[in-house]
């Protein structure tokens, strides 16, 4: 009953920006967690960023300096503003949400579907 849909993905060289949004719905009592996974192909899904409820960033050293995560707590929306990018980030990008459906239920994950990002050199 909680869905997170990603958008933003394409095609772009290297150099260039893009910008992916997710936007979580349903069943939502809190979202703790938000945040941006990317698997590569033949790699792990690895960590991009993170964002907690309060604002606070966690960033792969790959990736500092370069991309930004933001939220909108009310919205339940998380993006991720992608500057200078580089062949080595092209992957599916994956939206996750570590969130409460009611106010007695454990934190329990979330995924979107994902959303490709190529990087041409």
């Amino acid at each position: 009953q909680v869905q997170l849909v990603e958008s933003g993905g394409g095609l772009v060289q290297a150099g260039g920006s893009l910008r992916l949004s997710c936007s979580a719905s349903g069943s939502i009592f809190r979202i703790n967690v938000m945040g941006w996974y990317r698997q590569a192909p033949g790699k792990q899904r690895e960590l991009v960023a993170t964002i907690m409820s309060d604002g606070t960033p966690i960033y792969a050293d790959s990736v500092k300096g370069r991309f930004t995560i933001s939220r909108d707590n009310a919205k339940n929306t998380v993006d991720l503003q992608m500057n200078s990018l580089k062949p080595e980030d092209t992957a599916v990008y994956y939206c996750r949400a570590d969130l409460l459906v009611t106010k007695t239920t454990p934190p329990y994950t979330f995924w979107g579907r994902g959303t490709q990002v190529t990087v041409s050199s």
